[in-house]
């Protein structure tokens, strides 16, 4: 739990060269292989490096018991009948002294929180006292995490003269922290870094540092090209662009005008449709008109040729009123007695007289 309130620094800044993107290089000459960076040794061989080794080794197990210490507080009776009296007892004395400096630390945020708020006070003697109050809160810090110190170390004699206890305890992994194992697996990386370090022979090392500044040159050389392609293919699109646009302006234009001439020939359309209905209109007007005025012509022509009849059957009828002696002797020669008058002869050359001839007149003149 004091692990908690500490921050922790990332422990090697190097270059990662897993993470260095490898670009083939466009050239016409032949390249070598890069050497492989596997160091030619697989064990340490020096008694230094494995005492490095065994200390770094040493710390790992070391943090993975102490930041399970809280796990172990709050199921101390599941645990406590397999860590043993003493272990339990040092654990729970460890937790209480956190506890106390967590509630410390709590308490100053609080007060200096409440110290910001009131930061027009200052000539106030409840202000001076509040600030005394804070630092001596302050002053007693030191030593709490002194005691925390001293606490840890004994916690974690008791653990590693128990290893019974320490393999138990380890196996309660799933109660650690994000935080602490995050810890931890930043402590494996460093360890695996070292042991490679340790590994690497300073003609390996050398070796390795002009390879990762090889493989840097061809990088940035590769990102040159990338970046001029970069710049010509986007002077491409632009040049597309432009072009696609000044395309795009023709076929509106061509579309405007296909438009107006659409609409000028619907115009034109609709105006020579509605001349040609209003012709039809006129001449069917004039139809009527002509049509109406033969039709009087005709009612005229046989109310003419009905009074000619009735004419002509008036004088026929006066005729046949005449007597037989009469008529035969109002006959001169050359004229026959019909039943109607006298009439002239076919070879006489003059017309006949009665109703006859005049009918043979009116017939011939409609």
């Amino acid at each position: 739990m004091a692990l908690d309130i500490l921050a922790v620094a990332p422990l090697y800044q190097g270059p990662d060269i897993n993470k260095i993107r490898l670009m083939a290089e466009t050239t016409k000459k032949s390249t070598t292989p890069p050497k492989p960076l596997t160091p030619s040794r697989t064990k340490l061989t020096t008694i230094e490096t494995k005492r490095i080794m065994s200390v770094l080794d040493e710390t790992i197990h070391k943090v993975e018991l102490v930041t399970l210490l809280s796990n172990v507080a709050s199921s101390s009776q599941s645990l406590e009948g397999m860590l043993g009296e003493d272990i339990m007892k040092a654990v729970r004395e460890h937790v209480d002294l956190c506890q106390t400096l967590l509630d410390h630390v709590s308490y100053l945020q609080e007060e200096e929180q409440r110290l910001q708020e009131e930061e027009g006070f200052e000539d106030e003697p409840w202000f001076r006292d509040l600030v005394f109050s804070i630092e001596l809160q302050k002053s007693r810090l030191p030593p709490l995490r002194q005691q925390i110190r001293e606490s840890t170390k004994n916690v974690l004699r008791l653990l590693l003269r128990n290893p019974q206890a320490a393999s138990l305890l380890q196996v309660q992994s799933l109660g650690r922290s994000e935080e602490a194992q995050s810890f931890i697996d930043s402590l494996v990386e460093l360890r695996g870094f070292l042991f490679e370090k340790l590994l690497t022979s300073p003609m390996e090392a050398r070796d390795k540092t002009q390879f990762i500044q090889d493989i840097t040159r061809r990088n940035r050389r590769n990102q040159e090209i990338i970046d001029t392609l970069e710049n010509e293919l986007a002077a491409c699109m632009r040049n597309r662009d432009a072009e696609v646009e000044k395309e795009n302006f023709v076929v509106q234009e061509l579309k405007n005008h296909l438009h107006q001439v659409l609409k000028f020939s619907e115009n034109s359309l609709l105006r020579t449709k509605q001349e040609a209905e209003k012709q039809q209109k006129a001449d069917f007007r004039a139809s009527q008109a002509r049509v109406a005025k033969i039709q009087q012509e005709i009612l005229l022509l046989r109310s003419q040729f009905h009074n000619l009849v009735m004419e002509n059957r008036e004088a026929e009828q006066a005729l046949r009123k005449v007597p037989w002696g009469s008529r035969e002797a109002g006959c001169g020669p050359g004229r026959r007695e019909g039943w109607h008058g006298c009439y002239y002869s076919p070879g006489s050359g003059w017309p006949g007289v009665g109703g006859g001839g005049r009918a043979q007149e009116l017939e011939a003149g409609h």
